[in-house]
């Protein structure tokens, strides 16, 4: 199997650093990117290190970030094949109460921040004839709880899934893929020790953990034919709730 170069924005922690441990332990090379300069080093040294895997801290929202982590594939590793969109923030909190400043963050950090650094790549694929783009989504944009708050990141997640079908459809002739994976709640640090609590949304009655979501980042960007598809992870979260 091809040699791929993978950017993976998002990865200091969670599902972003397990994506990059499953294709650095498969041969892969890989450029990390997180906000935190300091625990973007420390997932850097916890990944091994090493000539296949790079760093650039920054935030994505900035699109100088995103064309920094292009320009750091190419160099160090002769080009970059893979985007996995990762980087993200998710909070609660009623409609009304939302202000444009909150709305802001979840469009810039999000939205913009997916939009741009895939804006930033896809010049290289076009070079190469051949990339994928795989975006973080999540089913709950078509499956809303009620009790769940969140109409801020959903908007901004909304317009990820519709942004993942666009873009395959205006690239797709260029043999550049693009896909969004929507994971259910996983075990990471944004969902905190109470993540368990939620089993029973999701059909399996249980949590997914990070290994789940990474399996599917790495089978499709090794696929040959998938693109405009958005794929749940999600313990069948999307189809039905496991209460009784």
């Amino acid at each position: 199997m091809k040699t791929q170069t993978v950017i993976v924005t998002g990865a200091s922690s969670g599902i972003g650093k397990e994506v990059a441990r499953y294709f650095l332990q498969r041969g892969d090379n890989v450029v990390i990117n997180s906000s935190t300069a300091d625990k973007l080093e420390t997932a850097f040294k916890e990944l091994g290190g090493g000539s296949h895997l790079a760093m650039v801290a920054g935030n994505i929202s900035d699109k100088k970030t995103g064309e920094k982590l292009v320009a750091t594939a190419v160099e160090k590793f002769g080009s970059a094949d893979v985007l996995v969109n990762n980087a993200g923030i998710f909070e609660t909190k009623p409609f009304l109460e939302v202000d444009e400043a909150y709305l802001d963050r979840f469009l810039n950090t999000n939205l913009k921040g997916t939009y741009f650094t895939t804006q930033a790549v896809i010049p290289q694929m076009l070079k190469q004839h051949s990339g994928v783009v795989i975006n973080i989504g999540t089913p709950l944009v078509h499956h809303a709880l009620a009790g769940v708050p969140i109409t801020a990141p959903m908007s901004s997640k909304g317009a990820i899934h519709s942004l993942t079908l666009q873009l395959a459809a205006e690239f797709g002739k260029d043999n550049i893929r693009v896909n969004t994976i929507a994971p259910g709640t996983i075990r990471t640090p944004m969902h905190g020790d109470d993540a368990d609590n939620t089993a029973g949304l999701h059909l399996l009655n249980r949590i997914g953990e990070v290994e789940d979501v990474a399996e599917m980042v790495y089978t499709v960007a090794k696929s040959n034919f998938i693109t405009g598809a958005i794929i749940n992870v999600d313990g069948g979260a999307g189809a039905g709730h496991n209460i009784s």
